[in-house]
Order: C-alpha cells, then structure tokens, then sequence
C-alpha cells in the first residue's frame, strides 16, 4: 500500500514491491527501456555513474513533456539513486530527486521516490508538487512496481 507525505519542500512518495531490490535497481537504471514502462519519466539518456549528466523528459498528467539535464549525485547499487537538477538557473526553483531501495525480506522492498524542492519559486509551484507532479511520482511507482512484480 502506498505510503505518501508532501510538506512545503518535499514530495515523498513509497510502494511496496513483490521482487527483489536487486531487480527493482535493475528496472531503475535501465535508461533505454524507460519509453516502454514508465509513464512519468517517458525517456531517460546518460551513463549511470555518480557526476554523469543525465537528459531526462517529463510527463506531468495533463502538462506538456518537460526536459532537464540533471547531474547523477549518488549512485549506489542497488539502494539509492540521486540526481540534483534546476529550472532555468540555480536557486530558482532547484530539485533533488531520489530513489531509495529497502529490502524487507529476500523477495519483497519497499521504494521511496522523493524530491526536495528549494529556490525562490518554489511558493508558485507548490499546488502543480501537490496535484500533477505526485500524480506522476505515484504513476511511475505503480508502473516500477507492475514491471517488476511482472518479472
């Protein structure tokens, strides 16, 4: 059962998956393949490698397709994987996106989507965090969990 929570600078978002972390890791850094599952992040281009510069396509529901360069900031297999971007210049409205793999037993884990959002803009933009950008935070992690219980 999803287990969500939004404040002023956060979206956090969580599912529990019926496959290994090892297998929902796999899903996560498979850039190529994302067109074919993922209905929030339609496409997804760079090496998986903390300092990599990603490009990255957005599908907010009911938004045209955003596209941002972000930089990979932590990659640790199979447990986390962060990247840091911005909108326009840094500071105005500045994004740390993540996603952290619990295993809860051997074939079950939980995964964590969350972005903590800063800069001057963030004010303007919290109801688009609360409606069109959870809705795609919980339409990817639905999709993951599908993809990979699937398996």
């Amino acid at each position: 059962m999803p287990d969500d929570r939004f404040d002023m600078t956060q979206l956090d978002t969580a599912i529990e998956i019926a496959a290994t972390a090892k297998r929902v890791w796999a899903i996560l850094t498979d850039f190529p393949a994302y067109p074919q599952w993922n209905p929030f992040i339609v496409s997804i281009e760079g090496r998986v490698k903390s300092g990599a510069t990603l490009t990255l396509k957005l599908a907010l529901p009911g938004k045209p397709a955003m596209t941002f360069k972000p930089r990979l900031k932590v990659v640790s297999a199979p447990r986390e994987l962060r990247w840091i971007g911005q909108v326009l210049a840094p500071g105005l409205l500045d994004g740390e996106h993540s996603f952290e793999i619990e295993s809860l037993t051997p074939d079950r884990c939980r995964l964590r989507h969350v972005e903590d959002f800063s800069g001057v803009f963030v004010p303007l933009f919290i109801p688009a965090l609360q409606q069109a950008t959870r809705a795609g935070f919980e339409a990817m992690n639905q999709a993951l969990k599908d993809r990979a219980e699937r398996g």
